[in-house]
């Protein structure tokens, strides 16, 4: 069975952050995702996940820079503070997020910034994960690609690096979408979805044929979490039909 999860950062932004669990909650999500949780304090995050009943699955390293020539020390303090949040929460993933350069010295400043990170979150079991972002939305990213993220996780070589599968941004730069996921599975840790164009609901009114997508992640034995990243086009409740098939009621 196909596992969603609620990005909290896009979805029930009607209300605050910490309320945002309850909500999430309500409508039957047992997991969420937050791109930075950092204005409010670890222990509120931790907190709200747990009175409702939710799994804090995903945080970004916050600000993007992990590929940033020059910014090393940057990314290591953004490390540090994501890593002690993952903590508070219990979550196990964290999204090292490349940033915008065309540096040529760009790969190889990842590769050793995930290199010490990797050393960093070894003893608690975090995973660290690469996400590619389509340039339309994202100009000048450095992280493109899927081909591209697996060069980079086998250069580092750690064990604790992985592929986040982002469906929009690879229909968007790469299509051909499920002999990708079948190419890469064995590096794939958690999924994100959303809608093409628009990055609204994975619904029917929209190109990508999710139906099918999340049918054949489920065959090939997937067991992490599908996150749903997306931009409600009318209120998160009333744009939920579509989970329905996966256990989420929406109300």
């Amino acid at each position: 069975m196909v596992r969603l999860a609620a990005n909290i950062s896009m979805m029930f932004t009607e209300v605050g952050l910490l309320d945002r669990f309850e909500g999430a909650a309500r409508a039957g999500f047992r997991a969420v995702e937050i791109h930075a949780p950092y204005d409010e304090r670890k222990e509120d995050v931790a907190e709200a996940a747990q009175r409702h009943g939710v799994e804090v699955i995903l945080l970004n390293v916050m600000p993007a820079v992990a590929a940033i020539p020059g910014r090393e020390s940057e990314f290591r303090e953004a490390l540090v503070r994501a890593l002690d949040y993952a903590r508070a929460a219990g979550c196990r993933q964290l999204h090292c997020v490349a940033g915008p350069t065309d540096h040529p010295d760009a790969e190889a400043t990842f590769v050793a910034n995930l290199q010490w990170a990797s050393e960093q979150v070894a003893p608690g079991g975090v995973r660290l994960l690469l996400e590619p972002l389509n340039t339309r939305d994202n100009p000048g990213y450095f992280l493109t690609g899927t081909a591209q993220a697996r060069r980079i996780i086998e250069m580092v070589a750690s064990g604790h690096v992985f592929l986040q599968y982002d469906v929009y941004h690879m229909q968007i730069m790469e299509g051909f979408l499920a002999e990708t996921i079948k190419a890469n599975l064995d590096l794939i840790r958690h999924f994100q979805i959303g809608g093409v164009p628009g990055r609204h609901e994975p619904d029917q009114a929209q190109e990508i044929n999710y139906r099918y997508l999340l049918d054949l992640i489920d065959g090939l034995g997937f067991e992490g979490w599908v996150g749903c990243e997306y931009r409600p086009r009318a209120g998160t409740v009333e744009g939920l039909g579509w989970a329905r098939p996966y256990g989420i009621v929406g109300v």
